[in-house]
């Protein structure tokens, strides 16, 4: 099977899936919540452990298309997730609650990942598509932050998205809630005082007016079973995507050179995951370290390496359920960043 043909069943089959159980309920909710959680799990177990990497240099135009083709599907599938969580839909209270969580985990596994991707491209139009798609799940500053806080100054301690070891994942979300939006908003004000932008056209704006907008249109069309809906589903969506950072860097620090700058950012510095079918379904988020080194390559060639980049032991999606238990997420994971610290490092803490 081709590598984008796999990305293409793996995202749109869960979209699917919701929209059906979306009108109907019933059997269709129970598989799409058992898509992106059991099927998931049992297909990174029955195939391939790592696809081969692909040309490093290779750009994958259909790619973008299928990016394109997904950021445009979750404008369909928020509204009607909305709807049918909490407005006339006909739906029983179990068949609610399925949709919900369904549409949590894939706004926050496949939405996410795409708005990503698309906050990194050349495009104005694709960085304000991404923008608009974070800010829809009312955590827009994330494309912010993410750009000019996390990739700039990611494991250390000028970027709140970078967890510690030993911290655990609920103090970090409280911490990381706060840290994240004052981070990006203080790094995209410097930036347009730097460039003699106004502030009128600040990107914070743009968000803060989408999650406005959306939270209103919400309430005003479907009352406050409507206003509640989306504020559940975007609260869990938000989970998964400070699950993702937490995971992807717990514990992993770059060194302070003699200098008093930071070391480049290597492929130590990153976790990252071989699993195939739930990285195809995160459109290779998995492959985190990659992405860090060379942000501008595109999502199918990003590349493995056993030699140089530290692998969690589980598929990711599963290492975001154990990270839900601190006591049993330090017990696995500390024991592996003590592998990947230099021993400055391990004194330091």
């Amino acid at each position: 099977m081709g590598i984008l043909l796999l990305f293409a069943i793996a995202t749109i089959a869960p979209v699917l899936l919701l929209i059906t159980a979306a009108f109907e309920g019933g059997a269709w909710a129970w598989a799409a919540v058992g898509y992106i959680t059991v099927l998931v799990f049992s297909f990174d177990r029955l195939m391939a452990s790592q696809a081969e990497n692909a040309d490093p240099e290779a750009e994958f135009p259909a790619a973008q298309s299928l990016l394109i083709t997904l950021g445009l599907l979750h404008f369909v599938i928020l509204p009607l997730s909305v709807w049918a969580v909490g407005g006339p839909s006909g739906l029983g209270l179990v068949d609610r609650v399925l949709v919900a969580i369904s549409a949590s985990l894939i706004f926050g596994q496949i939405s996410h990942p795409v708005a990503h991707e698309l906050i990194h491209k050349s495009s104005r139009v694709l960085r304000l598509i991404g923008r608009l798609m974070y800010s829809s799940l009312l955590i827009g500053h994330h494309a912010s932050a993410h750009l000019l806080v996390h990739h700039i100054h990611v494991g250390s301690d000028a970027d709140p998205n970078s967890a510690k070891r030993g911290e655990g994942f609920y103090r970090y979300a409280l911490r990381v809630a706060r840290g994240s939006f004052i981070a990006g908003y203080r790094a995209e004000t410097d930036r347009r005082k730097k460039v003699g932008k106004s502030l009128w056209s600040h990107p914070y704006c743009l968000y803060i007016g989408t999650a406005a907008g959306a939270l209103v249109i919400a309430l005003t069309s479907l009352g406050w079973g409507g206003f509640a809906a989306i504020l559940a589903i975007a609260i869990y969506a938000q989970l998964q995507i400070l699950l993702s950072d937490y995971v992807q860097h717990y514990g992993l620090r770059r060194e302070v050179l003699a200098n008093g700058r930071l070391e480049p950012v290597g492929p130590q510095h990153s976790w990252n995951a071989p699993q195939m079918f739930s990285a195809a379904m995160m459109l290779n988020a998995p492959r985190h370290s990659d992405h860090h080194v060379v942000p501008s390559r595109a999502y199918p060639a990003l590349q493995l390496r056993a030699d140089d980049m530290p692998f969690l032991p589980q598929p990711l999606p599963v290492m975001a359920v154990l990270a839900l238990f601190p006591p049993i997420w330090r017990k696995l994971m500390d024991p592996l960043c003590d592998r990947w610290q230099s021993p400055s490092k391990n004194a330091s803490q």
